[in-house]
């Protein structure tokens, strides 16, 4: 299927690894130039020459924090002069340590938040402008099942991340009559180095063996595996293609079955 998003531009948080890069590649598959963002220079530089010789487009790269206050601004400064525009917005963000809702305390919920809610909504309202204007724009956000099915242990996450479900409802309303979507997906047990954290921090947790944890998250799964990058990115990829056109306020899920609410 010819997504027909060949040629547009993209701008993909959380792109040094994981999901992110994850989706980067996917979209570059598909013709889109590319701007990857992180932490992690090294990885973003090594990834974005990895996409160029891969799929034949332009990957730019920046390294930026989202815990910085201009981090917003710089970003979309950088995309606009090394792209001109920002057609897809890729929100993805790492979470915060696994924790109780009662270990929380509000100076960590206001840390995280900058990095997990504020930074998001000010580069995607710095960037939408020019999507309205061309009449042509994708919002996608990487959300957590958590926002579906709270997480045990993670409660910093399942309580931020609801957050972006609200706005990006509340958001989609506002921008759909100008041909932007704006969509969260939400992935399962998706095998990066989080899960990967996820499944150390509960073995230690809980006493249990890793691969004995591993197991039992299987368990839990209908398709009784974990997800692939690939996968993920695949369902990220049409959501920001011009196919999805229809597709925008929806909560996506690449799980694999894993929430058990319809």
């Amino acid at each position: 299927m010819d997504l027909k998003i060949k040629g547009r531009k993209a701008l993909v948080l959380g792109a040094s690894r994981g999901l992110g890069l994850g989706i980067a590649n996917g979209l570059a598959a598909e013709g889109v130039d590319v701007m990857l963002c992180g932490r992690s220079a090294d990885l973003l530089q090594s990834n974005a020459a990895e996409i160029e010789a891969n799929h034949g487009v332009a990957a730019h790269h920046l390294s930026a924090d989202l815990a910085d206050g201009q981090f917003a601004k710089r970003v979309a400064e950088h995309a606009g002069a090394q792209m001109g525009r920002v057609d897809i917005l890729v929100n993805n963000t790492g979470g915060p340590a696994p924790g109780k809702v009662t270990d929380m305390t509000v100076d960590d919920l206001a840390r995280q938040a900058r990095m997990m809610i504020f930074g998001i909504i000010e580069l995607t309202n710095l960037l939408l402008p020019s999507m309205r204007e061309n009449g042509w724009g994708r919002i996608l956000t990487v959300a957590s099942s958590g926002v579906v099915q709270p997480i045990p242990n993670l409660a910093m996450s399942n309580t931020l991340r609801s957050a972006l479900v609200g706005w990006n409802k509340s958001l989609s309303n506002e921008i759909a009559p100008d041909g932007v979507t704006c969509n969260l997906i939400v992935p399962g047990r998706i095998h990066t180095s989080r899960v990967d954290q996820l499944d150390e921090a509960a073995a230690k947790r809980t006493g249990k063996a890793l691969d004995e944890v591993r197991a039992g998250s299987r368990a839990a799964i209908p398709t009784g595996r974990y997800g692939h990058v690939e996968e993920f990115a695949d369902m990220a990829t049409f959501l920001c293609s011009d196919r999805a056109g229809y597709t925008t306020g929806s909560i996506v899920r690449c799980d694999g079955g894993a929430i058990k609410g319809v």
